[in-house]
């Protein structure tokens, strides 16, 4: 690994410069930010840092009709006002009875 401070080539396992005494990063080759020695993944792009390292496929988000029985489709689509709720206007009142703690202590 070569330091970014002098330019010396350290072993791959060095977490810090024998030369300056720095703490070495590795440089991401997509968008060449420093990241954490023993990092695998680029913190700036995501990209892997050691070419041995596959990436993981990204994770599609399935259509809730492709898992959904049709009679529960139809059913959540024809009550959805019941489902959606319903909304109220409150008036809500908050109250700090002055020694009110230590009457809860001796209750």
């Amino acid at each position: 690994m070569r330091c970014t401070s002098c330019e010396r080539d350290n072993p791959a396992d060095a977490a810090f410069c024998a030369g300056c005494g720095d703490r070495l990063a590795q440089l991401c080759r997509g968008c060449d930010r420093p990241n954490a020695v023993d990092a695998a993944f680029c913190n700036g792009c995501g990209r892997p840092l050691d070419e041995r390292v596959a990436p993981s496929p990204p994770v599609k988000a399935k259509d809730p009709r492709e898992y959904t029985p049709k009679h529960l489709a139809d059913k959540i689509l024809t009550t959805k006002s019941a489902l959606e709720g319903e909304r109220k206007l409150v008036t809500v009142l908050f109250v700090d009875l002055k020694g009110s703690m230590d009457l809860a202590e001796n209750i």
